[in-house]
């Protein structure tokens, strides 16, 4: 399987959690998966009292320069993170 099909496959294997993610946890997930799939942050910052758009969007630039392989690497290694721990 070459690491598109893998990560296609984590994606897929991440909703078979038996249970819901914690907060940070969904972050991560979220912030790993817009960079390998669109790349650095874009897009104009939510406003300050959009609270989840903004915490999304800041997880999200915290990965900029990350190469979308690394990305996909990294997603792929939390979802089976997550998943061994259940």
């Amino acid at each position: 399987m070459n690491l598109n099909e893998q990560f296609q496959d984590a994606t897929v294997r991440v909703k078979t959690l038996s249970s819901k993610p914690g907060n940070q946890q969904l972050l991560d997930l979220y912030s790993l998966y817009k960079q390998a799939t669109e790349g650095d942050v874009s897009g104009d910052k939510p406003g300050m009292f959009d609270f989840v758009a903004a915490a999304k969007y800041g997880a999200w630039e915290k990965l900029e320069g990350t190469s979308k392989e690394n990305a996909m690497e990294k997603y792929i290694s939390y979802v089976d993170d997550l998943l061994k721990a259940e």
